[in-house]
């Protein structure tokens, strides 16, 4: 018997999937995620030519709750030396599976879920770790992943201030200039530190394998969501930031033999495994406690997990099969 499936473009995914759509989908995908409503081995990861790229598979299956069962897996390649070529450097695809049969039931362009998932879980994260009255952001970088952060957390604050720094001059002022009329006040500097001293929440969504910002910066308060920094051996936050704040992670399995930020702190001895306070996941199931004053600095860090992509690209086809849109192809 031939199989049918879908297949849905990155500008089929766009259409379908809104900020607010995902910010409430990847909480959902978190809790499930916590409360063992998933089966998600940690991602395996091949490295490519040295290691200067990596292959990663993930799949996830989630189990029918407050929504239907899902099924499926997501291929992702990081390519850093793409950006030479005009290609993105992250690409991936997403396969969705029938969980009653197997079967395929649709392949999907990944990046751009991955790209936006990222950001909707990173908001998840401030709206229950960042001060209620949070209304400043520092934006450490300026690639795709600064433009959906800006989306997702001007969703969930309401921001009077924006200020980006990355390396490159000329990028970062293109990034301004092209979201200027997302938030009423952004501008880019020309030191990192000035960006994060005084911003109520800071984001770090870097390529870079060292620390790039300083923990004498941070001020009282403040929450830290460290999206970059995703190997073993890299960490992009100041390892006593990391020691003096409350961590939360995605996922601490994944997180404890996938961050550096963590691993290396650990094998330094600045703390142990325990100084993961606990998972997002947790923190929406009301398992585990978050923030507890005014003046403690919170860090989450992100390491993407399959069922974020996973319950993303459900929902996305889903809404393809209302809307009729995509190509149906057959095995």
């Amino acid at each position: 018997m031939a199989i049918r499936f879908r297949i849905l473009t990155e500008s089929d995914v766009k259409s379908v999937l809104t900020m607010d759509d995902l910010i409430e989908t990847m909480a959902s995908a978190l809790k499930s995620f916590s409360t063992k409503r998933v089966e998600q081995p940690v991602r395996a990861v091949l490295s490519v030519d040295g290691n200067h790229a990596f292959f990663g598979t993930m799949p996830a299956y989630v189990r029918a709750g407050d929504s239907s069962a899902s099924l499926g897996a997501k291929l992702v390649t990081v390519f850093e030396q793409n950006h030479a070529k005009g290609v993105p450097s992250h690409l991936a695809s997403i396969l969705l599976l029938d969980p009653e049969t197997g079967a395929l039931r649709a392949l999907l362009d990944g990046r751009y879920i991955t790209e936006a998932r990222t950001a909707a879980v990173s908001a998840v994260s401030s709206r229950l770790l960042a001060r209620k009255t949070a209304k400043s952001l520092a934006i450490i970088g300026s690639g795709v992943q600064a433009r959906s952060h800006l989306e997702a957390l001007s969703r969930v604050h309401a921001l009077k201030q924006v200020t980006v720094w990355s390396p490159n001059k000329t990028h970062r002022e293109k990034f301004v200039a092209d979201c200027r009329g997302q938030t009423p006040d952004i501008s880019a500097v020309d030191h990192a530190g000035e960006a994060v001293v005084g911003a109520d929440v800071i984001v770090l969504v870097t390529s870079s394998p060292e620390p790039v910002i300083d923990n004498g910066w941070v001020k009282p308060g403040a929450h830290v969501i460290s999206v970059g920094a995703c190997r073993p051996n890299q960490r992009e936050i100041d390892p006593a930031l990391t020691a003096r704040a409350k961590f939360f992670v995605d996922s601490r399995d994944a997180a404890l033999v996938e961050s550096g930020d963590l691993m290396m702190g650990i094998q330094e001895g600045r703390f142990g495994p325990d100084h993961v306070a606990g998972e997002l996941g947790q923190l929406v199931a009301g398992t585990v406690d978050g923030r507890t004053s005014d003046t403690q600095v919170t860090i989450f860090k992100s390491l993407g997990m399959a069922v974020e992509d996973v319950m993303a690209a459900d929902l996305a086809y889903r809404r393809a099969v209302e809307k009729g849109l995509g190509k149906e192809m057959e095995l």
